[in-house]
């Protein structure tokens, strides 16, 4: 199975802008879809952006126009650009994938990285 590494996370004021990058290994990246999610202390984890294999695009409501998904197949590399960051951006991000993308949106695959810790200060 496909193995996750997030990493680009950290302290940042809000207006600031953070790049978080997941890093796959395996063979198959190219056709699987990729997908971001967060979760906040106390919260359950949520949907924040998702990538098919052919480069269609989905995102929660909350990030719209702030957020940015993309992804570097040569690379095996999915990206997440964050700009206007708010305080309630504050959460441990996670990327997963899966070769649908319904299924990778909905969390329906077990192949989370550790995630990277996003703190936005007001």
């Amino acid at each position: 199975q496909v193995q996750l590494v997030e990493s680009g996370g950290g302290l940042v004021q809000a207006g600031g802008s953070l790049r978080l990058s997941c890093a796959a290994s395996g063979r198959t990246f190219s056709n699987y879809a990729v997908g971001w999610f967060r979760q906040a202390p106390g919260k359950e984890r949520e949907f924040v952006a998702a990538i098919s294999w052919s480069g269609n695009t989905n995102y929660a409501d909350s990030v719209k126009g702030r957020f940015t998904i993309s992804r570097d197949n040569d690379k095996k590399t999915v990206y997440l650009q964050m700009n206007s960051l708010k305080p309630e951006d504050t959460a441990v991000y996670y990327c997963n994938a899966g070769p649908n993308l319904i299924t990778v949106v909905a969390g329906g695959y077990d192949n989370w990285g550790q995630g990277t810790q996003v703190t936005v200060s007001s």
